[in-house]
């Protein structure tokens, strides 16, 4: 901030690809530790719903990075959060999501990096895959260069290059074009690749980026990209903060399940559940044997609980707490990994059976194939945790298992619509104080629903 001013100048650019699978995030990974190297505050964002970046990205930055999306967030949201995370740092690193203008649809930039960059003010840093192109990449580059005139790239950066003779042939295509600078290019290196798992990258859970990895990959940027040029490059951001309203004090207890099995959260909704008045509790239901005291509620995210199905099956006492919690009237209220441990049961791939909360009275069986990706909106059908009949929140849902029982009576309290139009579906498993469902809800969507799980909260406690 400079003396005087309401402003805060910070600097920013959006790491895109041609497509997914490019290596934007080794780039984004790599741009986070060496800045941060350098003595720089790195504010990370990730464009879209994903959990798993947005954890490395954490790691990498020494700061929480924040997700950042056209659909289930207006506009205004997004901006509103970009600039209370980023005035309060020198360089603003944004991950986008698939390739550059891969949105909603194939007619508009809805939904995509492209439109959020846009919206954002900040230009492109285009990651290239460059294995087997030598002077086709200038026509690549010149395509995504012209396709939006509205759109400012900041250069390319090339990725899996074969050697330093490759790199000259591709300096010397790209200098053809006018105003689109290559800041270098990155060999490939397998040894510093984060292992794939379903529906993306291993988590930071799992593969926990150490600090020799990061300065790994810090030394592999400052060898091969000029950062110097990089930086220079990008214009300075005027943006005046935001501050969210003042807590309420906090009057009740929410237990929050955060270990290897369950780490999807969005940081928005657990500082919105803050803000209506909860104290947010943390405990592991894979290894703690009973519930921290005094809860008023419980918040199950998702994650991978099919991973560590056997032990949290073998966490008796722990399911037993909750299960008899749930039959108490405690709200629990649950997304996708927290659904499939409130069932009676996880089947696994090779057959197994792995006994779980049976707070609801679902069978849950994994599959080798996806079974539900996309985003949602969620109208409630009748009263329940998250507010009343006709409240609406937007939210993503994506799993690779299936519910394989469940009775015809079990009340269902959402009406689930996909963006596509499709017919809606009744979801959102409902059983006394219990709610849960598939879809992970984005809070920023609908502060309400947020202050609605805190008032039943407050009304179990009301009743104790």
């Amino acid at each position: 901030m400079e003396p005087g001013s309401s402003h805060f100048y910070v600097k920013g650019l959006v790491v895109a690809g041609t497509q997914s699978g490019v290596g934007k995030t080794t780039v984004t990974l790599g741009l986070l530790a060496v800045l941060r190297r350098r003595g720089l505050t790195v504010q990370p964002f990730k464009v879209g719903p994903d959990f798993i970046d947005p954890g490395h990205h954490t790691r990498a930055a020494g700061r929480l990075s924040r997700n950042l999306d056209g659909w289930m967030l207006t506009r205004e949201a997004n901006l509103a959060l970009f600039g209370r995370q980023a005035s309060r740092a020198d360089v603003a690193v944004v991950e986008g999501v698939m390739g550059l203008f891969d949105g909603y649809d194939g007619v508009s930039e809805a939904g995509s990096t492209a439109q959020m960059a846009k919206w954002l003010g900040l230009p492109v840093l285009l990651v290239v895959d460059a294995r087997a192109m030598a002077r086709s990449a200038a026509a690549l580059v010149h395509g995504f260069a012209t396709f939006d005139p509205e759109l400012p790239l900041a250069g390319v950066v090339f990725n899996r290059v074969g050697s330093a003779g490759h790199l000259d042939y591709l300096r010397q295509a790209l200098s053809q074009l006018q105003g689109v600078p290559c800041f270098g290019g990155l060999p490939r290196n397998r040894e510093l690749a984060i292992p794939e798992r379903h529906l993306g990258l291993a988590t930071a859970q799992d593969h926990p980026l150490d600090e020799e990895y990061l300065a790994r990959l810090a030394d592999l940027m400052e060898a091969n990209l000029d950062l110097e040029a990089l930086l220079a490059a990008l214009p300075r951001l005027a943006l005046t903060r935001e501050e969210p309203p003042l807590a309420t004090p906090a009057q009740v207890r929410l237990g929050v399940a955060r270990d290897a099995a369950f780490c999807f959260y969005y940081p928005e909704n657990l500082e919105l559940l803050a803000r209506f008045g909860a104290e947010l509790v943390p405990f592991s239901p894979l290894s703690d044997r009973e519930l921290p005291a005094d809860l008023h509620g419980v918040y199950l995210g998702g994650g991978y609980p099919e991973l560590k199905a056997s032990h949290l099956s073998a966490n008796e006492a722990l399911r037993r707490a909750l299960r008899e919690g749930a039959a108490a009237g405690l709200p629990i209220y649950a997304e996708c990994g927290g659904l499939m441990y409130l069932s009676e049961e996880i089947t696994d791939l090779e057959g197994a059976r792995h006994p779980m909360v049976g707070a609801l009275p679902l069978k849950v069986r994994m599959l080798p194939r996806l079974k539900a990706l996309g985003y949602r909106e969620v109208t409630l059908t009748a009263p329940g945790l998250l507010g009343p009949a006709g409240t609406r929140a937007r939210g993503h849902e994506f799993h690779y298992s299936e519910i394989a029982e469940e009775p015809a009576d079990l009340k269902r309290l959402y009406r689930i619509a996909n963006r596509r139009l499709g017919e809606p579906a009744a979801e959102g498993y409902c059983r006394g104080n219990v709610l849960a469902s598939y879809v992970h809800l984005h809070f920023g969507s609908n502060p309400e629903v947020a202050r609605c799980l805190v008032q039943g909260c407050q009304a179990y406690k009301a009743g104790l």
